[in-house]
């Protein structure tokens, strides 16, 4: 085939060699499609950071060619980016009933959702954006309206899967199409990006019905008031709460703010049943017994603000646990979440709670909505694609994921495992990777997006672990010399009062620094900070091995 000069490119602003933070590029020519727009929480090496979202700079760059976002599912890790993406260019956003629910809740906490434009889509649509078809089909997940998406562009299919798993009895009764996918397979797949978050567990990943029945079983045996926890966004899951409560005739109470604006999107598109009057709020409860409550809340990762952390310590202002009252944890810690989780179990214990936790398997309250390797397995086989690009997922994940496509028929050397940015370009059926867009991490602190960078997070690591000295020096400004000794304040690094000789010579070094120095020097402020810095830098690390940030402040009289 002769080249026209034209050429489809694919590449990861987030979402490779991590789980979080997803957005995917396609590019054919002068059109770009964007897939999921997602955020990610930070650890606790990110202190201050409330998210973290890609960095969308290329997109910034190439604005004009931007033909939509495509949202395959409202998983924050997929949406959570959406309203910091809209504020630095508007484009138009496709995504299924459900999904476009909880991004209108996202643009209107950020004043957005009047100025956006929201298409609705469903597994039927068919759009056209220049050069690129693009068609859709169902998958199961542990959200309700998923989509994978086909992207027909001249070089050939693209097809991306969102995240998947095959779950042949699921509760909300939305199956996979696997005629389509088979279907799409038959076309032909010039290339797969599949999710490889389960790319390490074998099997088939288990059904949703496992978790009601086990659920139910818990609630039929709770002797008092019965708490439980789970993702917001699971609905299946919240259905077959509901289901349970009925069945044990418990009223239910929900506690988190994500898990109210989410049930009322659920219920209000018709993805939720909930009869009449079963939902109180927590002041009604208080009037009931308890073996006739069920509280549903957030918190299951250990999130310090969520609902069931704040139970636990005893901080919820309308709800408590009381001995004998049931805990049950409906998910699985997130890898980085385990000890905070850990801490609220250890309180609900001290509350004498009856807890059920621990992974899905152990308690059969959870199971995952991301397919084990049959599951990818199986997309691989349908899809028979030609090239394969792992995606959603930690570098192990990924590697895991690259043997699978190769187990099936894929041909080494024809998996492409990327970082964010890496660019896999495809002309006349042939791919390559050898250049890179800008990507990595931008931080939302506050209301500042990417505004801190790099050193602001080592000053404020260094901050946390070693203190603060600040150096106060008066000096003369016509005479240029120091006007009475310095004023040392300690934050975080000594206490002053058992510290008096410490200080003592630190304020000896620090003034015998100025006077050493050369006279030219001495007009100079930021010659005699940045010397006081390395001599008492120097000195405190000899004395105590720690490296507070050091402060001098200079005042002219």
């Amino acid at each position: 085939m002769e080249s026209n000069g034209k050429q489809l490119s694919i590449f990861s602003l987030g979402g490779i060699n991590e789980i979080g933070k997803n957005m995917y590029v396609i590019q054919y020519d002068d059109d770009i499609i964007v897939i999921d727009a997602g955020g990610k929480f930070p650890d606790e090496t990110l202190l201050g950071i409330d998210l973290i979202i890609p960095d969308i700079t290329y997109l910034e760059e190439n604005r004009e060619k931007i033909r939509g976002l495509i949202v395959t599912h409202g998983h924050e890790d997929h949406i959570g980016g959406v309203a910091y993406l809209l504020k630095k260019m508007n484009m138009p956003i496709y995504a299924t009933r459900f999904t476009l629910g909880l991004i209108e809740l996202k643009l209107t906490e950020h004043r957005l959702l009047g100025d956006s434009e929201l298409i609705t889509i469903d597994s039927d649509t068919r759009l056209e954006f220049g050069e690129i078809g693009v068609s859709f089909f169902k998958v199961n997940h542990s959200i309700p309206d998923c989509l994978g998406i086909v992207f027909k562009t001249p070089e050939g299919n693209v097809v991306h899967t969102g995240d998947f798993k095959f779950d042949l009895t699921p509760v909300n009764q939305e199956h996979a199409d696997i005629h389509r996918m088979a279907e799409i397979g038959r076309e032909g797949v010039l290339a797969l990006l599949s999710e490889s978050t389960n790319a390490e567990r074998s099997g088939f990943s288990p059904t949703e019905h496992i978790v009601g029945e086990n659920i139910e079983e818990a609630f039929m045996k709770a002797p008092r008031k019965i708490i439980i926890s789970t993702f917001a966004s699971n609905v299946s899951r919240v259905q077959q709460v509901v289901a349970a409560a009925m069945k044990a005739n418990r009223k239910l109470v929900l506690l988190g703010r994500s898990m109210v604006n989410v049930v009322n999107v659920a219920i209000e598109r018709g993805y939720l049943a909930v009869p009449e009057g079963m939902i109180i709020n927590p002041k009604e409860a208080m009037n009931l017994a308890p073996e006739k409550v069920c509280i549903l809340c957030t918190g299951s990762q250990g999130e310090p603000m969520a609902a069931l952390s704040r139970l636990s310590s005893g901080n919820y202002r309308d709800a408590e646990i009381h001995p004998e009252d049931t805990v049950i944890l409906a998910a699985s810690p997130i890898p980085g979440n385990e000890r905070d989780v850990s801490k609220i179990i250890d309180n609900l214990f001290k509350l004498g709670a009856r807890v059920i936790y621990g992974s899905g398997s152990s308690t059969g309250m959870h199971v995952s909505g991301h397919g084990y390797q049959e599951d990818l397995k199986l997309m691989l086989t349908l899809m028979k694609p030609k090239y394969f690009i792992p995606i959603h997922g930690e570098y192990r994940m990924l590697h895991h994921h690259k043997l699978l496509a190769e187990s099936i028929g894929v041909e080494k050397g024809n998996t492409f495992i990327i970082k964010n940015g890496d660019v896999v370009d495809f002309e006349n059926g042939e791919a390559r990777q050898t250049r890179r867009v800008p990507a990595g991490d931008t931080y939302v602190d506050g209301v500042g997006v990417g505004d801190i960078g790099s050193i602001v997070l080592r000053d404020r690591k260094q901050l946390s672990e070693d203190g603060m000295l600040v150096i106060v020096l008066t000096m003369s400004k016509s005479e240029r010399k120091m006007i009475s000794r310095p004023d040392t304040i300690s934050r975080g690094f000594i206490y002053a009062r058992e510290s008096e000789d410490l200080l003592r010579d630190i304020n000896r070094i620090a003034e015998k620094t100025v006077n050493d120095l050369p006279e030219q020097d001495k007009s100079q402020w930021n010659v005699i900070k940045q010397s006081i810095k390395k001599s008492l830098g120097q000195f405190l690390f000899e004395k105590t091995k720690r490296k507070p940030m050091i402060l001098p402040i200079i005042i002219e009289i």
